[in-house]
C-alpha cells in the first residue's frame, strides 16, 4: 500500500453540508448551494455522479481538490472575464456573487470525443448547428475548437443548441456572440495552462457557465476547467496511442475507433475526467433507470489519485492531504463560523397554522436579542403527518447544532410527534403562553416523546440560549448581559426606595 493509498483510505469524506442557518438548500448531485442576500454558497461535497445518477460512493478529497483546480483556473483567466468567486471560506467552500445565470452550458471541444464521438460513430454529422465532414475519427484533433452550447437541464439529460437557438435564450445575438467568443478564449487559455502541466496534460473539452450583475455585466460562474466539467489526458499517451489506433483501423477494416478500442482495450486513452467512472459502470453493466453499482476500494482510489494528479499536474503545487482528525463536516462548520459566515447553531420554529405567525415573530424576536439565528415552518402534525415526519427527518441531517420550538395551539401534536423522532432538543411553547394561558397537553404526550414544556416565549428563548452557550461565546456574554441587566434594574428600584 503506497502512502498515498493510506491517506486516501483514512480520509473523512463530506457527503452532507445541510446547515438551515442558510436557508433552504438546492441539492444538486455533486454540489449543495445556498442562496444568502446577494451572495451564492456552494459546498463541493465528495459525491460524484455518472449518467445524471449519484453513485453510492464518496471520493475522498474530491470536492476540496476540485474547489482548488477552479479557483486556480479563475485566476488565470481574470484577465479573460472577471469572476464571480467571492472567498474561498472552507475547502470545501466557494462563495459566489449572486448572478443571472444565463441558462447556457457553453461547451467547446477541441477533439473528437465523448458524446460527440459516440454520436459520429453512429452516423450524427450535424451537431449544434455546425456540420462536421466525413472521415473524423474518434480522439482525433479538429482543425479549430467548436462551440457546442446545450441546455443546463435542472432533470435529465442536457440539449444540443444552436447559436440562434442560444441567442433566443439570452436574449440578442450580441451576446449569444459574446458568450461564444469568450467560451473560445477561456478554452484557449485552458489548452495554454494544460501544456504548461507537469507532465503536460491535453485540454480536450471543456464547458462554462456565465452570470450577469443588474447593470448587464458578463461574469464566468460556477467552475472552471475542473475535470468534472472537463476532459484532460497526458499528451505523450495520446501521442503514443494514436497513430497506433489508426494503424489498427486500417489494419482491421474496422468501421471506427470504438470497434479497434473492443479489441485492443489497451489502446483506450487514459482520462482525467469522471469518464473513469462512467467506464467503471458501464463494465459493471450498468444501465440507466437500474441500481447504480457501488464502485470497489481500488476504483475509489484511482478517482481520488486522478483528481490530485489533475491538481498536481496543472498547479505545479503538491496537494497537502488534510491531518485534521474530526469528521469534515465539523471542519466545514467551524470554517464558516471563523469567516463570519454563520454562526455555527440555529433554532426552527415549527408552527402548526398559519394562525400561529404572530407568536413565531415573537419567538424569533426574544431568540434574536441573545444572537440566536432562527428559521420558521409551518406544518400540521393532524393535517400534514407525512410531511411533518420529512421535515424532521430533513433536520435530523443538519451539521449544525439545532433546537426546535413547537408553537401549536390546541392539542399539542407537533412537539410530541417530533421529539419522538428528533435527533435535536423539542421546546414547546405554544401560543396560549402569549396569553398567560397554559396549554396541558404539552406535558401529557406519550413515552418516548421528549419535549420540554415552557409558556413564555422569552423564557423558551432563553433555555434555547442556554442550550447554544456551549458553541458560543457571544451567547455567553448575552446570557450573562441579560441577567446583569435585570439585576441592575432591581438595585436602581431599590436605591430609589431606601
Amino acid at each position: 500500500m503506497t502512502d498515498m493509498t493510506a491517506k486516501i483510505q483514512a480520509a473523512e469524506c463530506l457527503e452532507n453540508s445541510f446547515m438551515p442557518e442558510l436557508g433552504p438548500v438546492k441539492q444538486g448531485k455533486v454540489r449543495d448551494i445556498y442562496f444568502t442576500d446577494d451572495k451564492v454558497l456552494m459546498v463541493a461535497t465528495d459525491r460524484v455522479s455518472a449518467f445524471d445518477h449519484t453513485i453510492p460512493n464518496l471520493i475522498p478529497y474530491k470536492g476540496m481538490l476540485l474547489n482548488k483546480i477552479s479557483e486556480f483556473a479563475f485566476k488565470s483567466t481574470e484577465d479573460i472575464i472577471p469572476n464571480a468567486l467571492v472567498q474561498s471560506p472552507d475547502p470545501n467552500v466557494v462563495v459566489q456573487k449572486k448572478l443571472k445565470n444565463l441558462g447556457v452550458e457553453c461547451i467547446v471541444r477541441g477533439y473528437v470525443w465523448g458524446s460527440m464521438a459516440g454520436a459520429y460513430e453512429k452516423g450524427t454529422r450535424e451537431f449544434c448547428g455546425l456540420s462536421l465532414p466525413e472521415g473524423l475519427k474518434r480522439y482525433q484533433k479538429l482543425e479549430t475548437p467548436l462551440f457546442t452550447p446545450t441546455t443546463k437541464a435542472e432533470v435529465g439529460p442536457d440539449e444540443n443548441m444552436t447559436l440562434d437557438e442560444v441567442a433566443k435564450l439570452v436574449g440578442s445575438m450580441e451576446l449569444a456572440e459574446r458568450v461564444k467568443d469568450l467560451s473560445m478564449k477561456l478554452y484557449q487559455r485552458g489548452c495554454e495552462v494544460a501544456a504548461k502541466a507537469n507532465p503536460p496534460l491535453m485540454f480536450i473539452d471543456t464547458k462554462y457557465e456565465f452570470g450577469t450583475d443588474e447593470e448587464g455585466k458578463l461574469y464566468l460562474i460556477d467552475e472552471a476547467n475542473t475535470p468534472d466539467s472537463s476532459r484532460l489526458c497526458a499528451v505523450a499517451e495520446w501521442e503514443a496511442k494514436y497513430p497506433k489506433i489508426e494503424a489498427k483501423v486500417a489494419e482491421l477494416g474496422a468501421k471506427n475507433v470504438s470497434e479497434v478500442l473492443a479489441k485492443c482495450p489497451e489502446l483506450k486513452v487514459t482520462e482525467f475526467s469522471k469518464q473513469y467512472v462512467r467506464d467503471v459502470l458501464l463494465e459493471a453493466g450498468f444501465k440507466p433507470g437500474k441500481a447504480v453499482p457501488k464502485l470497489t476500494e481500488e476504483q475509489v482510489v484511482e478517482c481520488t489519485r486522478r483528481y490530485v494528479q489533475v491538481y498536481e499536474s496543472l498547479t505545479h503545487q503538491k496537494f497537502d492531504f488534510p491531518t485534521y482528525s474530526f469528521p469534515a463536516s465539523q471542519r466545514l462548520v467551524n470554517n464558516l463560523k471563523a469567516a463570519g459566515v454563520i454562526k455555527g447553531f440555529c433554532c426552527m420554529i415549527f408552527a402548526g397554522s398559519d394562525s400561529d405567525l404572530g407568536h413565531m415573530e415573537k419567538l424569533a424576536t426574544e431568540l434574536a436579542k441573545f444572537g440566536i439565528p432562527s428559521k420558521k415552518r409551518v406544518c400540521s402534525a393532524h393535517k400534514q403527518a407525512l410531511k411533518l415526519d420529512a421535515a424532521v427527518e430533513l433536520y435530523n441531517t443538519s451539521i449544525e447544532p439545532l433546537v426546535i420550538i413547537g408553537c401549536a395551539g390546541g392539542t399539542d401534536a407537533l412537539s410530541g410527534t417530533s421529539s419522538w423522532s428528533s435527533v435535536w432538543p423539542i421546546v414547546s411553547c405554544p401560543p396560549e403562553g402569549s396569553k398567560g394561558e397554559k396549554n396541558e397537553s404539552c406535558i401529557w404526550n406519550p413515552p418516548g416523546s421528549s419535549n420540554s414544556y415552557i409558556v413564555r416565549p422569552s423564557n423558551a428563548a432563553k433555555h434555547v440560549a442556554q442550550i447554544f452557550s456551549y458553541h458560543s461565546p457571544a451567547v455567553v456574554a448575552a446570557l450573562k448581559a441579560n441577567c446583569d441587566k435585570k439585576v441592575a434594574g432591581l438595585c436602581e428600584s431599590d436605591g430609589k426606595l431606601w
